[in-house]
């Protein structure tokens, strides 16, 4: 069994969980295309009719702005725990992760935990305080005290920042995903993926796009589960049988059980875990979510619920990658030539969908790879929503037209924004789709935990923060991120095509995200203007209303 593949290292990459590592490969455009799937492309058809159901259904209850952003504040603590694990976990979670643990062992629990670990940040820190303060986007926190076309100017252009590099990711995945799944041209799956984003977002809205999550959350849990459960059966249960078969076929040995490669580079680690931890706390498409429950003790439930859920997906995950490394790693099947320890049919990233034909035949190989799919439409139609409402509601309405936008001329720019979205989606996924586009993930994460998380996290704690402080300290954060991933190896080296990075590390986090905390606190002192006078004597309204909900968004009766 060879290591880690370098097209499984890029669909790894391109996760909506996982930053750009200082090993990331080379582009996805070597995926194998592989025959047709018809199993696989009958239960995607399956699907796809389900979910337009619901978005016809969905079309009439999204009349007003705040139906259309939020559902109408309507969705119960579990429906958006569900929801916000349907957002969060990518198919390259699936895929990738899987992979990870059969190529690098322990090494691939390592990155879950690191991924789960911002969870209770959002729980104690945010989800309270994000549902009492918020309207339909984090700007609205952000610009809560302080001068509202500015802040919100620096909040939406992060926003879009972070939701483009995710769209571009996820786009030119699906394009290769498609074509490893199957068997279609890679330009068709982004035609189809970005007209069924549009569908969801512009008929059915926030609605919509919540109970398609939804579904692609209770598929992707119960596809991943039905397959540990057969491949773990054949172990008898026995987590000991299991891991001790796994290293006596593992090229690791024992070694499989023990921390590698990821901690070699302590300093890329720490920035790494970093960025994970923060940059969840900071991405638009998750923070929106919070806006569409009841009230604020449901957002904390929701928050409960979606890391129950992850937690128990990601364990999911680790017993399907050592299950894979005796059913698929000893299998001649599944390697081409037939050759074990050769390379495996169709790449590194089949290893999950190898191991549920090993466990279940093809019609539970057809599900898995209709439930990769789905999740990819789920997650671009979340991202879509957060990007356009940055548009229509931070830009055009608050900003360009000062507050006196009608709902209906908002919901139409936002609809307009969401098709340009789509279309630039799509064109951009075309155009990457031989490049390495790892650093555009980095770039999302560097953004979210260095640009969003410091200037939100200082709103909703810190009296003494004024407009002065948030645009410096934002914009510090945005740029220096950029720069960072710029001139890191993903970029500088790789992509670029310099000798030698300027910046040392791949990930910016441990360095930009100080820099934009610094800039706050100094710019926001230095300020002693009046305007930053009022900013600070109105935090007390704030932190009654942050803490009560007293004047906050209610839910919508349909």
């Amino acid at each position: 069994m060879s290591s880690f593949s370098s097209s499984s290292r890029a669909l790894l990459a391109l996760s909506l969980l996982l930053p750009a590592l200082a090993w990331a490969g080379p582009d996805l455009g070597v995926a194998q295309k592989q025959p047709l799937n018809w199993h696989a492309i009958g239960m995607f058809f399956v699907f796809v009719l389900m979910t337009l159901g619901i978005t016809y259904w969905a079309a009439g209850r999204s009349k007003s702005a705040s139906d259309f952003y939020t559902a109408g504040g309507g969705i119960t603590g579990k429906q958006n725990g569900l929801a916000i694990a349907g957002d969060f976990m990518s198919a390259a979670t699936l895929l990738g992760l899987t992979a990870m643990i059969y190529g690098d062992g322990v090494d691939g629990y390592i990155y879950m935990v690191a991924f789960f670990v911002g969870w209770p940040i959002i729980l104690f820190l945010m989800a309270e305080r994000l549902r009492n303060l918020g309207k339909f986007t984090f700007a609205d926190i952000t610009a809560y005290r302080l001068r509202q076309g500015p802040v919100r100017t620096m909040a939406a252009v992060s926003s879009l920042t972070v939701v483009c590099f995710y769209l571009v990711a996820q786009m030119v995945g699906a394009g290769q995903l498609i074509k490893l799944l199957f068997g279609l041209d890679y330009n068709v799956a982004l035609v189809v993926v970005g007209a069924l984003m549009l569908v969801y977002v512009i008929f059915g809205g926030m609605v919509a796009t919540t109970w398609v999550q939804i579904i692609k959350a209770c598929m992707l849990l119960a596809g991943g589960t039905a397959i540990m459960l057969l491949a773990f059966s054949q172990f008898g249960f026995s987590f000991q049988t299991l891991t001790t078969k796994a290293m006596e076929v593992h090229k690791l040995g024992q070694n499989m059980l023990s921390p590698g490669k990821l901690l070699a580079d302590p300093v890329t680690a720490i920035s790494m875990g970093l960025g994970l931890m923060f940059g969840i706390a900071g991405l638009p498409h998750i923070l929106m979510r919070f806006f569409t429950v009841t009230n604020a003790q449901e957002a904390r439930k929701s928050v409960f619920y979606a890391s129950g859920i992850i937690a128990f997906f990601f364990n999911v995950i680790a017993i399907m990658g050592l299950c894979a490394i005796v059913l698929v790693g000893t299998n001649p099947e599944f390697f081409e030539g037939g050759q074990v320890g050769g390379k495996l049919v169709g790449g590194g990233n089949m290893v999950a969908l190898h191991l549920a034909k090993a466990a279940g035949g093809n019609l539970l190989l057809g599900f898995l790879s209709a439930v990769a799919f789905a999740t990819i439409l789920a997650v671009v139609a979340g991202l879509a929503l957060a990007g356009a409402s940055a548009i229509s509601h931070d830009l055009y309405a608050r900003v360009i037209m000062k507050g006196q936008a009608s709902e209906e001329k908002e919901i139409r720019v936002s609809k307009i924004a969401t098709l340009c979205l789509g279309v630039v989606a799509v064109l951009l996924g075309m155009a990457f789709e031989k490049m390495n586009v790892a650093f555009m993930v980095a770039l999302a994460f560097g953004v979210a935990s260095c640009a969003n998380f410091p200037v939100l996290l200082m709103s909703m704690y810190w009296k003494g923060l004024t407009t002065r402080g948030a645009l410096v300290g934002g914009y510090t954060g945005l740029i220096s991120s950029v720069l960072f991933v710029l001139f890191s190896k993903s970029v500088w080296v790789d992509v670029l095509g310099n000798p030698a990075p300027l910046f040392p590390y791949t990930q910016p986090a441990l360095f930009a995200m100080p820099l934009a905390f610094l800039a706050i606190y100094v710019f926001s002192k230095l300020d002693t203007s009046a305007e930053a006078q009022a900013e600070r004597a109105a935090f007390d309204d704030q932190y009654v209303r942050a803490q009560t909900g007293v004047g906050a968004a209610s839910a919508a009766a349909h």
